[in-house]
């Protein structure tokens, strides 16, 4: 806490106080949002982590999302549409085979996005539907989230 001067007649801060004040805000503010970073990568540690196991969703009712996603998708005039987003992490390699557009890419995925591209090629691909695993952010060069499209022209 800031000691005011003794004696002193009015609410002013000295210029001392001001800068202590100011120092001390400053710190809060920083504190603050370190921990709604802190938060929010136990959030996105939380988010990789169940992603990471099997979804448990049969294949009926993975068809029947697709379908309403399809179905509204064509409504509003589209042929394609993202399907799914998921952090660069699920995949064995951090999402560079995607990014390369290297053969067996697919290999690389985990988890709930594994079961996705395994869902399309089981289900989907007889039915003639396309999919498109990509990058769809770059932070500072790096690579981010991927994005799953599925496609039907």
């Amino acid at each position: 806490m800031v000691a005011r001067s003794e004696g002193r007649q009015n609410s002013l801060l000295s210029a001392k106080e001001a800068k202590e004040k100011l120092a001390m805000a400053a710190a809060e503010q920083a504190a603050e949002h370190a921990r709604a970073r802190d938060a929010e990568q136990a959030e996105k540690q939380r988010l990789i982590e169940k992603l990471s196991e099997p979804s448990g969703i049969p294949d009926e009712d993975v068809m029947q999302r697709a379908a309403a996603i399809v179905e509204r998708a064509i409504s509003n005039g589209l042929s394609e549409v993202q399907v799914y987003r998921f952090p660069n992490q699920l995949c064995t390699d951090g999402g560079r085979a995607i990014s390369q557009a290297e053969a067996g890419w697919e290999k690389t995925l985990t988890g709930v996005p594994a079961e996705i591209y395994g869902f399309w090629d089981r289900k989907l691909r007889p039915l003639g539907y396309k999919i498109r695993f990509e990058i769809v952010e770059w932070s500072g060069g790096l690579r981010g989230d991927v994005g799953v499209t599925l496609r039907w022209v």
